[in-house]
C-alpha cells in the first residue's frame, strides 16, 4: 500500500466522521436558525433534512434510481 493510503477501514471511519460533523454542522445551524426551538423540535427538522437530503434527492452517485425502502414491500 502506498504511504499516503488509507486501509479500506480508515476510509470508512473518516466517512463516518465526516457524516456525523456534518450532521453536528447543520444541526448548529437549525439552532441559529429557529433558536426559540425545542431539543426535540431541533431534531425533527434535522431527521427532515436528513431524509429530504437537499442536493442528492436521487442518491450519491450516478446509477439506477430505487425509492427508499422499495425491498420491504
Amino acid at each position: 500500500m502506498a504511504p499516503h493510503a488509507q486501509s479500506p477501514a480508515a476510509a470508512f471511519q473518516a466517512a463516518l466522521d465526516l457524516f456525523e460533523t456534518g450532521v453536528r454542522m447543520m444541526r448548529q445551524n437549525l439552532r441559529r436558525q429557529y433558536p426559540d426551538a425545542t431539543d426535540a423540535q431541533i431534531e425533527q427538522r434535522l431527521g427532515a433534512w436528513l431524509r429530504a437530503r437537499p442536493g442528492a434527492e436521487f442518491g450519491d452517485c450516478p446509477g439506477r434510481v430505487t425509492l427508499r425502502n422499495s425491498h420491504l414491500a
